[in-house]
């Protein structure tokens, strides 16, 4: 039978292990790939002797329903930029995609399934570009890829927030308190939009709009106008202020080129008191809690609707492509248009103006 390798990259996501079944088991019941993993993404392929595990039966039985992925993940290491340390102990990056090729193609493997995020897509276009058969699932719980109208473990994610909102809403009632509750994206307000939405937040900072602090605390006092009020802010990591800068720092891990956004929700409780505001804030960061567990019923079906079509775009030689859902259906588009930017909200999307409608400020 032809092989089949499968790797998943980046941060972790609902509905990953949901993927790696539908792949497994639709290459399984047509009896001509053979899916295997590899572990850690290319980790798995990098080491010697390598980390690959067949995805029997008996290995991927159940696990649509579990969180994380069977065969780990990794943002370290991208193979473009792949630390090397040196003999006096620096370190330099070199681009072992070639290689990378080389040795899966050594393996026995005719195509790759790559699961992941937009930088593990413009690895997949790199390896592509190497002459390596590809064909991309889009994963973020940021739902920020281009081609595709959601990434499976995005739902789920939101999820989490609402239902943690809804808990900060009857505590800032009960206390009088203004609650700020710090939510994932990066660049992308997706997450924060929906759970503000979903959990009737007052206030909504996203990185598509920088936000005014005098503003903000327009909005605020007008809740406290009549005496007790209470106010619930939904703050996205990748928010920043008018004219200032996203709050991060740089990675300390060797062969992670990532900024690590956070903390602006501690930046924001600052920037209110020191102008006065009149209430008690207390800040909540949700932080890892949204990409981890169990995912929802629909993330788990749209996972595995994603996998099976993997499969069959590999069956049918439709390499350098990513899964796409759009319009209620699944699809393709070339990865190489998928890794052209990132999806961000723009200034006419509706959920925007429902927001508004609604009375959730922006801050603008």
């Amino acid at each position: 039978m032809k092989k089949l390798l499968i790797a998943t990259g980046g941060g972790d996501c609902p509905g990953l292990n949901a993927v790696i079944r539908g792949i497994a088991k639709a290459a399984r019941s047509e009896g001509v790939w053979d899916a295997w993993g590899t572990m850690e993404a290319f980790n798995g392929v990098f080491s010697d002797p390598p980390e690959l595990v067949r995805l029997t039966p008996k290995r991927i039985a159940g696990i649509h329903v579990k969180g994380g992925t069977i065969i780990k993940t990794t943002n370290l290491n991208d193979p473009r930029a792949y630390p090397v340390q040196q003999a006096d102990g620096s370190w330099k990056t070199v681009d072992r995609t070639g290689e990378l090729v080389e040795r899966i193609k050594s393996l026995g493997f005719e195509a790759l399934v790559n699961i992941g995020g937009d930088g593990s897509q413009r690895i997949s276009q790199a390896l592509i570009e190497k002459g390596m058969n590809v064909v991309g699932v889009p994963k973020t719980i940021d739902n920020d890829l281009l081609g595709t109208d959601l990434t499976f473990g995005f739902s789920t994610a939101v999820q989490i927030a609402s239902e943690s909102l809804d808990k900060l809403v009857t505590t800032a009632e009960s206390h009088h308190r203004v609650m700020l509750m710090e939510v994932m994206g990066r660049d992308a307000g997706w997450i924060a939009l929906h759970t503000a939405i979903a959990g009737g937040a007052e206030i909504c900072l996203i990185p598509e709009i920088p936000f005014q602090i005098d503003k903000v605390l327009h909005t605020i006092n007008k809740r406290y106008h009549k005496g007790k009020g209470f106010a619930n802010i939904v703050i996205a990591e990748g928010a920043k202020p008018a004219g200032g800068a996203v709050v991060g720092k740089k990675a300390l891990e060797v062969g992670d080129q990532h900024i690590k956004l956070g903390g602006v929700a501690n930046y924001l409780q600052m920037l209110l008191e020191e102008k006065g505001c009149p209430a008690q804030i207390r800040t909540t960061v949700l932080g890892h809690i949204q990409r981890g567990g169990i995912p929802i019923a629909f993330d788990r079906i749209l996972a595995s609707a994603m996998g099976v079509k993997a499969y069959e775009l590999v069956r049918d030689g439709v390499f350098g492509t990513m899964v796409s859902y759009q319009g209620d259906q699944l699809s393709q588009v070339p990865i190489s248009e998928a890794v052209k930017g990132n999806k961000i909200l723009t200034p006419d999307h509706y959920l925007l103006r429902v927001a508004r409608s609604l009375g959730i400020s922006f801050g603008d």
